[in-house]
């Protein structure tokens, strides 16, 4: 079962402020409800993240992933392995800017779950992910850049 999200808003940060809020593995946790926890397995050569193991738990369903991540100046891309819950994962953050000191960030994510679940379930976790994805990260943007 194929489920698509996507959404945007526009921070008041620059791109770089953005993506090292993303890189910053180790504090997902912190901003995101729905991580249990997310460790950086290894990295690329300018530090940052290239695997990472990560515990998920939406609507009660906990999941643990195994993320590729690939980095570039206004973009992340990850895909995950099968999981128990999915058969894959593809998710992007795709930044532009707006201004000097603003970013229009898009956020997309594409699931293909490993059994079907009820269209209202469905329909309240993809609003959920979208709100964390980016109202989310852009609290913990602003409030790093205090």
């Amino acid at each position: 079962m194929a489920v698509r999200a996507s959404s945007e808003v526009v921070i008041e940060a620059p791109p770089e402020a953005i993506l090292d809020a993303l890189a910053d593995i180790e504090a997902v946790a912190s901003w995101s409800s729905l991580h249990k926890d997310a460790e950086v397995v290894d990295r690329y050569p300018d530090g940052r993240p290239h695997h990472v193991k990560a515990t998920v738990k939406i609507m009660g369903l906990t999941d643990k992933e195994f993320l590729e991540y690939h980095w570039g100046d206004d973009w992340v891309v990850w895909d995950a392995e099968r999981t128990s819950r999915q058969r894959c994962q593809h998710g992007e953050y795709n930044l532009t800017s707006v201004g000097e000191q603003r970013t229009r960030v898009r956020f997309d994510l594409l699931l293909d779950l490993a059994a079907p679940y009820p269209g209202f379930l469905v329909k309240r976790a993809k609003k959920m992910v979208l709100d964390i994805a980016l109202q989310n990260l852009r609290q913990r943007v602003l409030a790093g850049a205090e």
